[in-house]
């Protein structure tokens, strides 16, 4: 027989199963504004902005010698039918919440420019997916 609390840890474990993260951690909590008053155009360096978010996931270089690096982060959580047996087989999917930070540096290392972007998305798989 299993008692209330052994109910609640298989819930909490299986909860914390359907979760998963990749990509710079720097970004989860990340904005718009927050990364505004982390990066100044004209002002901050490679330095600066790799000390704010850490190393980028991504890096390329244009003709010009100018420095692009692009930072990426995605959460995601499964859905609750992922766990109903043989409903998870018809429909399952996730909930996935992305974020990208590119920074364009100068031939010199200073930002030019900045953009972030963050997006949800709703991941469906299964024999009935929607």
């Amino acid at each position: 027989m299993f008692t209330k609390t052994s109910l609640v840890s298989a819930f909490v474990v299986a909860a914390l199963a359907g979760c998963a993260s990749q990509g710079v951690q720097q970004l989860k909590e990340e904005n718009a504004n927050t990364v505004s008053s982390k990066i100044i155009k004209g002002k901050s360096t490679t330095g600066d902005v790799r000390q704010a978010f850490g190393d980028p996931t991504e890096t390329s270089f244009t003709d010009n010698g100018n420095e692009l690096w692009r930072y990426k982060y995605s959460h995601s959580t499964a859905k609750a039918q992922n766990f109903i047996p043989v409903v998870n087989l018809f429909a399952s999917g996730a909930d996935v919440d992305k974020k990208e930070l590119v920074v364009f540096f100068d031939d010199k290392g200073i930002v030019k420019n900045y953009s972030m972007q963050s997006s949800k998305e709703e991941v469906k798989n299964g024999l009935l997916p929607q």
